[in-house]
């Protein structure tokens, strides 16, 4: 494994841990000429589905597209990033479980969407902003009061 500090590629293993799913495995590392510390992931390859843009472009599903989108969206947010990993593992998981050749990126765009309606509603509306491309100021308050009104609705009101 390359050493990402200083390129080195001999390293030792420290520590070896399966996730609770048991489908990813987490192994701690350390570079044998810097003696930095550094993670990687171990998981099974899978033949993930082409994503359909958009303008009907196709590319391959990218995990790391959607745990980039996460962090920006949860940028100076406190949510850790095994948070923004776990929602990133969920989605990859619902579309390869889709069993499906191709997927239409709104599809993880809305699963994206709802991940962070549920974890932070600020993150909510930054991801949307961009994902649902506002034009003005309106649709972000059309927006925040959409989100406003189903707070209210799922909370009993109190005297």
């Amino acid at each position: 494994m390359k050493c990402p500090y200083c390129g080195n590629l001999d390293d030792r293993v420290i520590d070896s841990r399966m996730s609770k799913e048991g489908d990813v495995i987490r192994r701690r590392r350390e570079c044998l000429r810097c003696e930095k510390r550094f993670t990687s992931y171990e998981r099974i390859e899978e033949s993930l589905p082409m994503v359909v843009k958009k303008d009907n472009r196709r590319e391959p599903f990218q995990r790391s597209k959607v745990v980039a989108g996460l962090k920006k969206a949860c940028e100076k947010r406190k949510v850790s990033t095994d948070t923004l990993e776990a929602i990133a593992d969920r989605i990859e998981k619902t579309v390869l479980e889709m069993g499906v050749k191709e997927v239409p990126s709104n599809l993880i765009g809305e699963e994206v969407m709802k991940a962070l309606k549920d974890l932070d509603k600020v993150a909510y509306i930054r991801f949307a902003s961009v994902y649902r491309a506002f034009e003005d100021i309106n649709e972000f308050l059309d927006e925040i009061k959409a989100l406003f009104e189903a707070e209210k609705k799922a909370s009993p009101p109190t005297n």
